[in-house]
């Protein structure tokens, strides 16, 4: 037998190399730090229906109803209760509606009676447009404005 050659002998090694590993988590720290912040930028949001319990109303006071037609022209009345086929009174143009509105208002506090004012709108009609009326609505003295839907 051959003596005069000694085998080096070696062991396996049995550590894990963790270098790779720490270099990819760093690359992952780094994607998470830069794409968390543009994650709270959408926010989902659950909108409520439309079935919603009713309004409790002062049996003293008028309630003027307006709607917004699919047009965007107004039509309103004043009665004891919300009614939404009778029509009072027209207008094409917001001003015309807030003008008649403060007028109907100022009616009715010389007369000592509270309004309820109601709003109703086509669901075509876009946001913006019912965001005017009721903007228009609290120009002309209105404090409290009741959205009008009907049950699904």
């Amino acid at each position: 037998m051959h003596r005069g050659r000694i085998r080096n002998r070696r062991k396996p090694v049995a550590e894990m190399n963790v270098v790779p590993y720490i270099d990819v988590m760093l690359v992952l720290l780094v994607i998470f730090m830069v794409t968390a912040p543009m994650l709270n930028q959408g926010v989902k949001v659950d909108l409520p229906q439309v079935s919603s319990e009713v309004l409790p109303q002062d049996n003293n006071a008028i309630v003027l109803t307006i709607s917004i037609k699919a047009d965007k022209s107004f039509y309103w009345n004043t009665s004891t209760e919300v009614d939404v086929d009778t029509v009072q009174d027209k207008a094409v143009e917001l001003v015309q509606m807030i003008n008649a509105a403060r007028a109907i208002l100022a009616a009715n506090a010389a007369q000592g009676k509270k309004v309820q004012v109601y709003v109703r709108a086509d669901k075509t009609v876009d946001y913006g447009s019912v965001m005017a009326a009721m903007g228009g609505l609290q120009q002309a003295g209105v404090s409290d404005v009741g959205l009008i839907t009907e049950a699904p």
